[in-house]
Order: structure tokens, then sequence, then C-alpha cells
């Protein structure tokens, strides 16, 4: 098994300590072993091993030369920092023949020393993890170009993750040699190569031809589980990292029926049920490449057509899925299948709601503020009502029932590429004015597809509105896990509705659903909030208190 870790300048020095061509250093956290020894060729060296310890602290390499004194210390990684840095952008890795790069926990670091005939030292810029949820992403479009000069804190490009679009920084000062996936790559894994960097300006023209290893999207043909419980074998792969060409050949040729190609193409083509053994590849040694699977989709959606306009009736468009909503239809079924939703809805009169939002308003044209609506009212009422009812902030832990201190409400907003839900923190200790102008300003980053991980992340109950947007007298929505309720608003109506002696009366009445995780909130205590909501809407001078 064989690991690349990014060149970059503060591990060539390593290059120097070990004096040869070519090599490769491996980090392996055990619970059966502590140390792995280096194999190099002709490096003229007797012995070189790395070694470390389970607990915290250095992590040194030493080596046996002609002279027998060289020593050289690093810092020592843990497989926790390790997954840190990796997430965060700090550390990027590409893999040959590793299905996941931590799913085993065995291989975290390694390091391949190229010889003077390969690349210059470069670094690999890998598709991030922008939010917890992240396995893939998409390139929006790339801010910088090619043979641009990059400095740490610049935007690179826009990545669509699986909530909303942003921006990708530069890590390091240098030049941006090499766009691997440009504008609009979809589906893009996480930790798979998208750019290369160089240090000198010069060393942009070496990278003209350059093209992504197929190791940078973890292959499906390794075995680490397997590669852990048997370190003989394990020794054995060490040395096939010290030589990549070799590597290469096997990769890219033919073996008995294995097909081989690309991991974007194996992806393409398994989702959309492409038989690989059909294709002829055009990349090296007849690989299968990104560009072959297009090509075949896109001729068989050619014959698609003709058949269905032979057929009358039968015409329609594919519209291709947003990962947003990918990952939304993914996050709703999970719910809807293993959460145990149950219903309570009321009705609320609102003739007092709408009178104080029309005094609200006027003052809040004369400060120059945004206008309250009705929505902004609900999500104050809904978050005094959490204050009250704390059991619904709360969400189901498996072994335990977390309760949350702040009040963190999430409006869903509808967009044309999905449906966002952006969090109001602590709305309960908020002024309507201040929820009404972060409300809107929060919508419009949404439609935008400019919202932020921090815009969206760590709400603790939703409110989604129907009623006053598109007329929806009443609906159900489906919980937000890990949260356990949802509060679905209807619209306003007006009804005839006994009055004193005798008399009738119109009042305006509104409709709330609340959805219910069972597991976390009994109907009681799901009724007993909603009791808490219709006080502050029936009444909502007490809201302002």
């Amino acid at each position: 098994m064989a690991l690349l870790l990014r060149h970059s300048r503060k591990l060539r020095r390593v290059h120097g300590v070990l004096d040869c061509e070519r090599g490769s250093i491996a980090r392996h956290f055990s619970a059966s072993a502590c140390s792995t020894t280096l194999k190099k060729e002709d490096a003229g060296v007797s012995n070189s091993s790395l070694e470390y310890g389970k607990k915290a602290g250095s992590l040194s390499i030493s080596q046996d030369r002609k002279s027998g004194k060289d020593t050289h210390k690093f810092k020592q990684v843990s497989p926790q920092e390790a997954r840190g840095l990796y997430s965060s952008n700090r550390v990027l890795i590409s893999a040959t023949g590793v299905n996941s790069l931590f799913s085993c926990g065995q291989v975290v670091l390694a390091r391949h020393f190229s010889s003077a005939a390969d690349l210059p030292a470069h670094e690999e810029i890998g598709m991030p993890s922008l939010s917890p949820t992240m396995t893939e992403g998409n390139i929006a479009r790339w801010v910088k170009k090619e043979g641009d000069k990059v400095s740490p804190g610049e935007v690179l490009c826009e990545v669509e993750t699986d909530k909303a679009t942003v921006e990708m920084e530069c890590m390091e000062e240098g030049y941006l040699a090499k766009i691997v996936c440009g504008d609009g790559a979809k589906e893009i894994k996480v930790g798979e190569i998208i750019a290369i960097t160089v240090e000198e300006e010069g060393d942009i023209e070496k990278f003209k031809d350059y093209k992504a290893p197929a190791s940078s999207a973890a292959p499906a043909e390794s075995k680490p589980q397997s590669e852990s419980t048997e370190p003989k074998g394990e020794e054995k792969e060490l040395p096939k990292a010290a030589e990549p060409k070799a590597t290469k050949t096997e990769e890219s040729s033919h073996s008995g029926d294995r097909v081989f190609s690309s991991p974007i193409a194996r992806k393409l083509a398994e989702d959309n049920n492409v038989p690989l053994s059909s294709l002829k590849g055009t990349g090296p040694d007849g690989r299968i490449l990104k560009a072959d699977i297009e090509e075949y989709l896109s001729s068989e959606a050619k014959g698609t057509k003709k058949e269905a306009a032979a057929a009358p009736g039968l015409g329609h468009v594919d519209l291709p899925n947003s990962q947003i909503r990918k990952v939304t239809a993914n996050r709703l079924l999970k719910s809807k299948q293993t959460i145990p939703h149950y219903y309570l809805t009321v009705d609320s009169r609102v003739d007092e709601l709408i009178k104080l939002r029309s005094e609200l308003n006027p003052l809040q044209d004369a400060s120059g503020g945004k206008k309250i609506s009705i929505n902004d009212l609900v999500i104050k009422a809904a978050a005094l009502a959490l204050r009250k009812v704390p059991e619904c902030n709360s969400s189901w832990m498996n072994d335990f029932i977390r309760q949350y201190h702040n009040v963190n409400i999430n409006v869903a907003v509808q967009t044309e590429h999905g449906l966002f839900v952006p969090v109001v923190r602590d709305a309960d200790k908020k002024g309507l004015a201040t929820i009404a102008d972060e409300v809107k300003q929060l919508a419009l980053r949404a439609r935008d597809n400019s919202l932020k991980p921090e815009d969206y992340e760590g709400g603790t109950f939703t409110v989604s509105n129907l009623g006053g947007p598109f007329g929806i007298k009443q609906f159900c929505a489906i919980v937000n896990p890990p949260q356990a309720a949802i509060l679905a608003i209807g619209s306003a109506e007006k009804r005839v509705i006994p009055g004193t002696d005798g008399q009738f009366e119109v009042g305006s009445f509104m409709s709330a659903t609340l959805s219910c995780d069972h597991r976390v909130i009994d109907g009681a205590i799901g009724a007993e909030w909603l009791k808490a909501f219709k006080g502050y809407l029936e009444n909502p001078t007490t809201m302002l208190l």
C-alpha cells in the first residue's frame, strides 16, 4: 500500500536526511505495532527506520549512515490530529489502492520523495471537507487561473458542498500550476486532487500535461483491514511505494477480465449503470476516463431522444440534481424512515398579532429598520415557547437525550438551488427587529447561494412557513435531524365565530402543526409546547416583556 503526501518545503528537508533518489516513509497507528521499517533503493546506506511511540511527543527519524551520526526529530502527529489537519485542508493526502484514507485507521501519513527525473516540488490541493456531512463536492468556478500567484487567505475557487457554495482559500504562498478539476466539475470526492501549486514560477510549465494519479480518489480495490492484520504483507507493500513508474504501469494495464478506469469515471459509470467492460478507454494503456463515460452517455441520450420523439406523449427532460438537493433528499428519506414522527395541530387566533405588527412597522420605517413579518413574530414565539418547554429543544443521542441551553431556530428557505435552512441563533434573547433583519439577510444569501457553514449549522429547532408565501392552509413537515421537532405554519384565514350576546364576529385564525420525534418528545410535552406557543401568538405583547 502506498500513500503520497503533498510535496512541501517543510518536508523536503527529510529528502536530504535520507540522501536517496527515491524512497518512502509511512506512519502507522496500530494497537499491535509501534514502529515500521523504511526500505530504500540505491541509497548507499545500511539501514533506515522510522520509530515512534504511542504517547504524545516527538517523532524521530534515525538512520545509520556511513558516519553513523545523523539523527533528526519531528513533531508527532496523532490520528486525531491528522484527521483534523486533513479536514481543515492543512494536510492534503492522496492515496493509491486505498478505499478510504482513514477508514482503517492504519496508515495516516506517508511521504514519497521523487527522483530528479520526476516533477519538481509541488503541493497537491485536494477537495477539502467543508461541512460535517460533506463526502463530495462540485467546483462552481475557479477564482484564480493557471499561472496566477497565490497567497495564504486568497480565494482559490468556489466549492458547491452539500449545504451551500463555499469559498476555498489558499493555505500557502506559491503559483497555481495546474487546475485538475475545472469549472463545473461534479461529484469530486473529499481528498481528490483538484489543483497543483508550486513554489517557483518557472516550474509552472512542467505541469502543463500533468494528470492527477488515479490514487487521488481512493479506489476500492485495496483491502486495508486485511493488511492491518498481516504485518508481513504490509512490509512487502512498502517497497512498492518507491516504484511509482511500476505502479502506474500496473494500474494502467489490463489483467485478465479486470477493467482499469479513473475513479471519477468509475463513479460516473456506477451512477448511470454504464458497463465499463463494453467501453474502450482513451487514457494511457487503454484506461477508461471520465470523457469516455460522458461520450457514451451522450450517445445513449441521443438514442433516447429519438425513441421518445417516436412515441407520442413520452417527451421529457432530465434535470440534473444539485448537490444540496441530493443531500437534502437523502437526509429527509433517512429521517422519515428512522424517526417515529407524530403530529399535533392547533389553531390560534392572530388578530392581536396582526394588530401588533401594524403598530410596530411604522416605527421600523421611521428608524430605517426592516419591516417585521408574521413569520418573524412566529419565530420569536417559537423561541420563547422552547425556553418555557426545554424538553422540545433537544436531540436523540441513542444512549441519552441532549437538551440544549441555546435556542437556535432554523428557518426554511426555498431557492432555485434547493431547500436551505439558515439559523437564527439565540432567537429567544433577540428583539423582533433584530430577528427580522437577520432572517431577511439569511434568506437573501440563501437565494444567492452564498451561505457559509456557520449560517446553517447548530440549529436546535426548525420553522417552515408555507402559509404566508403560498397560502397553504395546513401541512406536516419532516423532522430535520438531529433536531426533535419542526413547526409547520399555515396561512391565516378569516372565520365567522360566535360572539357575545348571541352575535357573530369575524376572527383571523392560523394553523400550526408540530412534527415531533416520539423518542424525545412525548405527546403531552408536545401539547404543552403548542399551548405555550399559542399563548404567545394570541397575547403577542407578552413577547415584548
